[in-house]
């Protein structure tokens, strides 16, 4: 029988309702919690509870409070990624984040996707799809990424944008739905 996070992490329908998976959630909220109480001299890079959840993180990285991860142990950041305050990363899924690459205030990178069946909904069935943002990025403020985008090296995501497809490298997408200027 196959666990509910190893159908979330291959990336097949799962209830998020799992006593394990509630667990790591649990352990990522402690994480997140400790690095939003910390005082701001000790946040000037990323923070030891942060380092210590997140699957990879390069040096030079700083992210500032509040902060909001469901699991950290999806998240994947490459060197010298700043990440503004209130941004908050649904990780279910892997979500990478290229060198450089700049996220605005209250921005949201979502991996879940719920089931359209409201019976299974109410189970909790979701399905996880990464995020992949490549290197030298800027994601405007209060900007989201959906579930399964990728955004390519350089590209520009605009304030408020809401990003339901992916984006070529040195583009510039802005919108509802997001889309090239």
């Amino acid at each position: 029988m196959t666990s509910e996070r190893a159908k979330m992490e291959a990336g097949d329908w799962y209830t998020c309702l799992d006593p394990e998976l509630e667990r790591l959630r649990l352990a990522a909220l402690e994480a997140v919690h400790a690095h939003n109480q910390l005082p701001p001299k000790e946040r000037r890079t990323l923070s030891a509870p942060l380092r210590g959840l997140f699957a990879q993180a390069g040096p030079d990285c700083l992210i500032e409070t509040p902060f909001h991860c469901s699991y950290g142990i999806n998240i994947h950041l490459g060197d010298a990624v700043f990440i503004n305050s209130g941004c908050v990363i649904l990780d279910s899924a892997r979500v990478e984040i290229g060198n450089n690459t700049l996220i605005g205030t209250g921005a949201q990178i979502l991996c879940a996707d719920h089931h359209r069946n409201v019976d299974k909904r109410r189970l909790g069935i979701e399905i996880a799809h990464p995020v992949t943002i490549g290197s030298d990025v800027w994601i405007g403020a209060g900007a989201i990424i959906l579930p399964g985008v990728t955004i390519g090296n350089d590209a520009i995501i605009g304030a408020g944008s809401v990003v339901a497809k992916d984006v070529a490298a040195n583009s510039t997408v802005v919108g509802v739905p997001a889309r090239v200027r």
